[in-house]
């Protein structure tokens, strides 16, 4: 059985000496990203885990008691920072792992004499950091997923912008493949924008929507129904000869909503419907 106050008690002993050569094998690891993480931030790092880990290790070894609770809350902070910098699993992980080579010389020299208790503390401990590690693995790819998300979420609001052309008249220009989640990002910010500019008239272009299925005409009539149902009503534009071939082959009815080649088409009409017109100024005398 590791007798974990004895242990903790050495290590706090030489604390300043475990934590350079840790430090110093995190340094050394060939992929670490130094421009993405200074070296005084992983010291201060490794010194303040270091601190939570003895704290834990002096009540004992199991790291699912609750005593390793700040260790943990702490390894969540240190994959989340690091899976924000874009830093790899490799060398987040590698900040629990190369733990292991001080605390191992460390019981060496304290256990060499007992070659039975050496054996039983390295095990020991070497189940220990090994749990740790893969908790921060495990943490970080939670983290990793959460950014990402996060960027594919951004990335859907910059690609629905909605641009008001006139006065009352919106234009939502769209552009790549059209899902449902894409479908429902698109409906709340036209919306919006049609309760902020009280628009009458909304003009979706999708001349740069590669396709048009079933699944994609759907997610249109969504969208003009939404609009509707908010006091305006939607012209789609950018039809083009493959795509008004392929909704006639499915089937799908867009009897009710006007439909134009191009957006400048679109936007005649919809001016007209306003009672708007754009004329050409004179030329000057």
């Amino acid at each position: 059985m590791l007798q974990t106050s004895e242990l903790t008690a050495e290590i706090r002993s030489q604390q300043d000496f475990i934590l350079k050569d840790w430090v110093n094998y995190q340094l050394s690891a060939l992929t670490l990203r130094r421009d993405l993480l200074k070296e005084q931030d992983l010291r201060d790092q490794s010194k303040r885990f270091l601190e939570v880990f003895l704290d834990a290790l002096e009540t004992n070894s199991d790291p699912s008691s609750p005593s390793w609770k700040p260790v943990k809350e702490m390894l969540q902070e240190v994959s989340r920072s690091r899976a924000q910098l874009g830093i790899c699993t490799k060398d987040t992980a590698t900040f629990v792992f190369s733990l292991k080579q001080p605390l191992f010389t460390l019981i060496q020299k304290r256990s060499q004499k007992d070659l039975k208790q050496l054996a039983s503390d390295l095990w020991e401990i070497n189940i220990l950091v090994d749990e740790l590690g893969l908790y921060i693995a495990e943490a970080y790819q939670r983290s990793r997923e959460e950014v990402i998300l996060r960027q594919q979420q951004d990335m859907l609001e910059l690609s629905t912008p909605v641009v008001q052309l006139w006065e009352s008249i919106l234009a939502l220009p769209l552009i790549g493949t059209l899902d449902s989640a894409r479908t429902q990002v698109v409906m709340e910010t036209l919306l919006q924008r049609i309760v902020e500019t009280s628009a009458k008239i909304a003009v979706i272009d999708i001349t740069g929507v590669p396709t048009v299925d079933t699944l994609v005409a759907q997610h249109l009539m969504k969208t003009v129904s939404a609009a509707r149902l908010m006091g305006a009503d939607c012209i789609i534009s950018g039809i083009r000869p493959q795509i008004a071939q392929t909704i006639v082959h499915l089937g799908v009815n867009l009897n009710d909503i006007i439909t134009k080649a191009t957006l400048a088409d679109a936007f005649q009409i919809a001016l007209h419907q306003l009672g708007a017109t754009v004329t050409k100024a004179s030329a000057p005398l």
